[in-house]
């Protein structure tokens, strides 16, 4: 049998923020984009930029460091 790759996609830094009550700053956004990193996520969806400006600058801060 053949083995298939898994790649894991996560959805914090977008869905997490559709919970009342919680709103990252764009360098805290950095930061959890790092811990998933580090945890060998594949896929990191940053967030939607048409939400905000803060959420702009928190997708370029994730984007700039390669994550």
């Amino acid at each position: 049998m053949k083995k298939r790759a898994v790649k894991v996609l996560d959805t914090t830094l977008r869905d997490g923020e559709q919970t009342p009550g919680v709103a990252l700053a764009p360098e805290q956004k950095l930061e959890v984009a790092r811990a998933l990193d580090d945890l060998g996520v594949d896929i990191i969806e940053a967030g939607a930029a048409i939400t905000s400006e803060g959420e702009r600058k928190a997708i370029k801060l994730i984007s700039k460091a390669g994550l």
